[in-house]
């Protein structure tokens, strides 16, 4: 096979390739050909190769600018799904099981959780025992105090009963959001799928406050019960040991004489 053999083969190929990207190939110019004897058109192979290779750059310069624009919208393409927002929002489930366990803790019978009561019921209840008291008060004072203590025990029973509760609801929603945060297909929604999981870790967290304060708050009427018993117990001794006015005689009856 000739040299010009494979000059045409390689011309056949670049006019294929190039017809579907839209390159349009000028047939060869007059400056392209000469005429030879007899008025006949000599072929040149030079100006056929350079216009081979124009051809051939003219189809790279298009595939590169095709190329090109691809990667820009792949980078658009990606820039949406970096914006894309998070479908899956935990909030409301969340903020419920908080208000759930808040208005259990505002249920706290007798001593609510606040400082000004708190300090009001210790000073008319767990104050002292004054030596004048009646027997009729003392009685009534050690019931309320034992009423609080058992207050407190079954307020701190169901706090505990309503975080565990929340359990069931906890375990749904963070199935959920780690399913969202596997599936998320932008920065955005990996994001927010990690913000909402420190929420239900927050929303925990301030589960198991509840409990230790309402454990806490039923630990310290129990012991402040047994306190106020004890000083009780040691006002009754002493007035019991005080002496009195002792024997006084006096006339009796008898027989309803």
């Amino acid at each position: 096979m000739t040299r010009f053999t494979h000059l045409a083969s390689a011309s056949t190929l670049a006019l294929a390739l190039a017809a579907p990207m839209g390159v349009t190939i000028l047939a060869p110019s007059p400056a392209q050909a000469f005429f030879g004897f007899g008025g006949r058109i000599v072929y040149d192979p030079r100006n056929h190769a350079e216009n081979i290779l124009s051809a051939a750059r003219a189809m790279e310069q298009i595939n590169n600018q095709i190329t090109q624009l691809q990667n820009e919208a792949q980078m658009l393409i990606n820039q949406a799904r970096n914006l894309a927002s998070l479908p899956q929002s935990s909030l409301a489930a969340l903020q419920q099981n908080v208000e759930r366990t808040r208005q259990l803790l505002a249920q706290a019978q007798n001593i609510a959780f606040d400082v000004q009561a708190i300090d009001r019921m210790f000073q008319e209840q767990y104050g002292g025992t004054a030596m004048a008291a009646p027997e009729a008060q003392l009685l009534a004072d050690a019931r309320a105090r034992w009423e609080n203590t058992v207050g407190g025990l079954q307020d701190a029973m169901r706090v505990q009963a309503g975080v565990v509760g929340n359990i069931d609801g906890q375990r749904a929603e963070m199935a959920a959001l780690v399913g969202a945060s596997q599936n998320a297909v932008g920065a955005l929604q990996a994001a927010q799928a990690g913000n909402q999981l420190l929420a239900l870790q927050s929303q925990q967290i301030a589960d198991l406050v509840a409990v230790t304060a309402a454990n806490g708050r039923a630990v310290a009427l129990a012991e402040a019960e047994r306190a106020a018993a004890a000083e009780q117990g040691r006002v009754q001794r002493e007035r019991f040991l005080t002496p009195g006015a002792g024997y006084q005689p006096g006339s009796a009856r008898m027989f309803n004489n």
